[in-house]
C-alpha cells in the first residue's frame, strides 16, 4: 500500500514559480507510477504529469508543456520518497487543486493520462495564480 501527501501549494503571482511536493510513505514505490493531475474550478480532474519510479520516465500533458517539471528523488529508503513538480511562468490558468497519484506500473504504462489508471490519491493541494 501507498500513502500520498501533497504540500507546497499557495497563492502566487502570474509570472511566479512554485514546486509542488508528494510525500510518498510505503515500501513498494518501486513498482508504481506516480503522477500529478489538477482539478481546476468547477472542471474535471486533468492529467499534468507522470514519472515511472524504476527508470524515470516521464509524461506530460500537452498544456503544460515546457513549463511543468516532474521529478522523484530516488533515494534508497524506499519507506520515504518524495515526488516533486516544478511549475514555471504560472498564469491564472493554472489555479486548481493539485492532486498526487500512484498506480501500479503494468496498469499505467500505455494508459498514463487516464484517471482510472492510478489506485492511491493524495488530499490535493491548492494552487491560486492571481493576474
Amino acid at each position: 500500500q501507498v500513502r500520498l501527501q501533497e504540500s507546497g501549494g499557495a497563492l502566487v503571482q502570474a509570472g511566479d514559480s512554485l514546486t509542488l511536493s508528494c510525500a510518498i510513505r510505503g515500501r513498494t514505490v518501486g513498482y508504481y507510477v506516480l503522477c500529478w493531475f489538477r482539478q481546476p474550478p468547477g472542471k474535471v480532474r486533468e492529467f499534468i504529469a507522470s514519472i515511472a519510479w524504476t527508470d524515470g520516465m516521464t509524461t506530460y500533458a500537452d498544456s503544460i508543456k515546457g513549463r511543468f517539471a516532474i521529478t522523484r528523488d530516488n533515494t534508497r529508503d524506499t519507506a520515504n520518497n518524495t515526488v516533486s513538480l516544478q511549475m514555471d511562468n504560472l498564469t491564472p490558468e493554472d489555479t486548481a487543486v493539485y492532486y498526487c497519484g500512484a498506480g501500479l506500473t503494468e496498469k499505467v504504462v500505455g494508459r498514463e493520462k487516464n484517471r482510472n489508471s492510478y489506485l492511491y490519491w493524495g488530499r490535493g493541494t491548492q494552487v491560486t495564480v492571481s493576474s
